[in-house]
């Protein structure tokens, strides 16, 4: 018995009753399903990637605004079920209003309402605009993915962009999917699921009424299992590479897995620093190497708590626990260079998160300084508005950053090919990652997630940095304050990794990028070829009467 021939009526009727309640709800019932639906489809990222729950969740999305006759309640039914999409997608923020709950925690309740609430308005504007060019049948789950689409690309580009949980990263779980994001990238494969996921349960809903043979069945099925083969296979055929190694290279990264609440206390400084060194000159077995065979050692965002360059007896310490040829790359703070020497500091002078390379000297040898900062963290929008009724409290003693210089420079790091250094958060944003003419052979992601305890955050954090991997053609390497620190090759498979709150280190060897993926080339020009693929197919479908 075929797929098609397993679908019963009785099957076919229970989809079209469910069609037609979804579409019948009115009030608080329609705007509670709208909420549901967008919270369960949180759970197809990641740590739980329960994928399949889209096929359920995008349907009543596109019945929901099948029921919507007017463009403001399409825009509230889009709006709802993004609130809810991004409410449980993004909870996690709430726990760094925790770390210093005396001071912060009252922000709490605004933070994880306000936040999904402002990103649910992209989702508002996109199911407005699919609505207006909105017909009965196929062509309209067509519109609903390009207008979706449209709105998710600008989630991650106005006002500096927050791409987080995009609707393509359901398409890269298992690791054979996730290949294809060397393909189209994030935003294109967030087209593709919008259409894939939708299609089969909105066509069978469509069927109520007519007649429904096998034929027509198979083709609802066909709609998302093509597509899903297809990048399958080519998952599949592309991790058939063989792993190759960058010769002469053994990194070892460092996670101390420090409390943040203990982070910035001036009593603690002294013990992180020690903290980090113990763990240096210490292999993953627990025995004391001195950093034997150890050509680069890697720390994690902002690792000493103190500006270490203006530190003469940390740079002594590290010069002499640095074997010669062993090259140290650290995040860490440091003033504005362009500061006259001699020159005080103020209260105007720029902090910068950066990543300094050290050789066994503890001499800076090449520097990176981010450039995409953290909105409220690092940097305050709407400044003057927001002072005035006392948030700037949010980014009291840690904001005030400045921004390195773009397009983003490659590091010049001994033993290693060009060097791509990303700071935290600056992993998360598709097709932005490389912004020179010259293509990395490796990235070097410092970060401090322990802002965010053991929740979903940072793990999707962790899985949206390797699909960076594979969009890129080259390796990650991942130093974390409480994990996940890890080695991910350009397939985005893990060598190695540490957990949430693990204390240690990682030994690994350092896999080569391999030439250039299609997206690394071509960039969101991918997602423009799909979307004009469905503007076309859309037009098409129409003149048929479809």
């Amino acid at each position: 018995m075929d797929a098609a021939s397993a679908i019963a009526p009785a099957n076919l009727a229970l989809i079209a009753r469910a069609r037609a309640t979804v579409m019948a709800l009115s009030g608080w019932r329609r705007a509670l399903l709208a909420i549901a639906a967008g919270s369960l489809s949180a759970l197809a990222f990641a740590p739980m990637f329960v994928t399949p729950i889209l096929f359920l969740t995008l349907p009543v999305f596109v019945w929901l605004i099948d029921a919507s006759p007017t463009l403001r309640r399409a825009f509230g039914t889009g709006w709802l079920f993004g609130f809810g999409y991004f409410f449980f997608n993004l909870f996690w923020v709430g726990e760094a209003f925790l770390v210093e709950a005396d001071k912060f925690a009252w922000l709490l309740p605004f933070a994880i309402t306000l936040l999904p609430a402002g990103l649910a308005l992209f989702w508002g504007v996109g199911a407005a605009a699919a609505r207006a060019f909105w017909s009965e049948g196929l062509s309209r789950l067509f519109v609903f993915a390009i207008a979706l689409s449209i709105v998710e690309w600008l989630r991650g580009h106005i006002l500096t962009g927050f791409p987080w949980d995009l609707p393509g990263y359901a398409l890269t779980y298992p690791l054979p999917l996730m290949q294809s994001a060397a393909l189209v990238g994030a935003y294109g494969l967030t087209a593709i699921a919008l259409f894939v996921f939708s299609a089969p349960l909105v066509t069978l809903g469509d069927c109520s009424g007519r007649t429904t043979t096998p034929r027509l069945i198979a083709f609802a099925l066909l709609l998302a299992a093509l597509p899903m083969g297809g990048l399958w296979t080519y998952g599949t055929w592309r991790l058939q590479t063989p792993q190759e190694f960058v010769p002469n290279v053994k990194l070892r990264i460092v996670q101390p897995s420090v409390p943040q609440r203990e982070k910035w206390m001036a009593e603690y400084q002294r013990r992180i620093f020690d903290d980090h060194i113990a763990l240096s000159l210490t292999n993953p077995a627990g025995q004391s190497d001195s950093l034997a065979g150890i050509t680069h050692l890697i720390w994690p965002e902002a690792a000493m708590p103190f500006f270490p360059l203006e530190s003469p007896i940390a740079l002594d310490i590290l010069a002499n626990i640095l074997p010669a040829g062993t090259t140290l790359i650290t995040g860490a703070l440091r003033h504005d260079p362009a500061l006259a020497p001699g020159a005080p500091f103020t209260p105007e002078t720029k902090t910068l998160n950066s990543i300094l390379v050290l050789n066994e000297k503890a001499q800076p040898i090449a520097t990176y300084d981010k450039t995409h900062l953290v909105p409220f963290g690092e940097y305050m929008p709407f400044e003057a508005t927001l002072s005035s009724i006392g948030i700037e409290r949010l980014a009291h003693g840690r904001g005030s950053f400045g921004t390195g210089k773009e397009p983003r420079q490659l590091m010049i790091i001994p033993g290693l090919p060009p060097a791509l250094g990303l700071v935290c958060y600056e992993a998360l944003f598709p097709g932005n990652v490389v912004q020179g003419s010259e293509h990395p052979g490796v990235m070097i992601n410092v970060t401090n997630d322990g802002w965010f305890g053991e929740t979903t955050g940072p793990y999707q954090h962790f899985h949206q940095a390797r699909v960076r991997a594979i969009e890129e053609g080259a390796p990650l390497v991942r130093a974390a304050n409480n994990g996940i620190s890890a080695v991910v090759d350009p397939f985005g498979r893990v060598l190695t990794s540490l957990g949430i709150d693990v204390r240690g280190q990682i030994d690994s060897r350092l896999p080569k990028a391999v030439p250039p993926p299609l997206y690394a080339r071509l960039g969101d020009w991918m997602l423009v070829i799909i979307l004009a693929l469905y503007a076309g197919l859309t037009v098409a479908l129409r003149k048929n009467g479809r």
